[in-house]
């Protein structure tokens, strides 16, 4: 691995520092920072950058992905954050970014909770944090199929709703006037395959549409048979 080449070498590690704090809590920063710093300078590590986060709950945060684009320009070897809550969103996201690092041969360090990637003990200990992320993610999966099959179950729409559906009534009336998928796709800005999944939903999933408009779709087909 590239950290144990680097540590039987003489040149030191050059450390990407990452500290986080909440908007309403700026004053832990001096001491997240002073307290990493110090801990560097204790290994003979070099202190290559230094990124600052402040926000709450930030489901983006620039700064963490500068420092991880670092990462995998090998810019620096080593990150170290305060504690681990301070780096990841959530456990699957934290496990994630740690597996990423290991990949490029970064090591990871979290005070805290004495997580050092550097050394094969810490390593060992972040492969049992990614078995039970998997085994996390595979209970959720497990709880969305059950999900679906229960909604296929009782005949309920399953899954994030299709922004098409707010044109279902006109999709209606359009087709029951004798207007074409490919014109009513054309009117609404919407694709013909979304036309055409509209059309074939039964009515019971559908949002109410105006009255009478399928039994103006059907009388308008019986006009149509007539005539012929």
């Amino acid at each position: 691995m590239a950290i144990a080449r680097k540590r039987s070498g003489t040149t030191p590690f050059k450390v990407g520092l990452y500290a986080r704090v909440s908007t309403h809590d700026q004053q832990t920063l001096p001491m997240q920072l002073s307290a990493m710093r110090t801990y560097a300078k204790r290994r003979g590590w070099k202190v290559s950058l230094e990124e600052r986060e402040i926000g709450s709950g930030a489901k983006t945060r620039p700064k963490r992905e500068q420092l991880l684009r670092a990462a995998r320009r090998r810019e620096v070897d080593v990150i170290v954050v305060w504690r681990l809550d301070r780096w990841g969103r959530s456990l699957l996201d934290l496990i994630g970014t740690l597996q990423e690092l290991h990949a490029v041969g970064v090591g990871f360090v979290s005070l805290t909770e004495a997580l050092d990637m550097t050394t094969p003990g810490g390593r060992a200990l972040a492969g049992m944090l990614a078995v039970f992320a998997e085994f996390e993610r595979d209970i959720l999966r497990d709880r969305v199929k059950a999900g679906i099959a229960q909604a296929r179950k009782e005949g309920r729409p399953h899954g994030r709703p299709p922004t098409v559906r707010k044109h279902a009534g006109e999709i209606e009336t359009l087709f029951a006037d004798g207007v074409s998928k490919r014109q009513i796709a054309a009117r609404l800005s919407i694709s013909r395959a979304s036309v055409r999944r509209m059309l074939a939903l039964p009515r019971s999933v559908l949002p109410r549409s105006r009255p009478g408009v399928r039994e103006r779709r059907a009388d308008k087909s019986q006009a149509i048979f007539d005539r012929n």
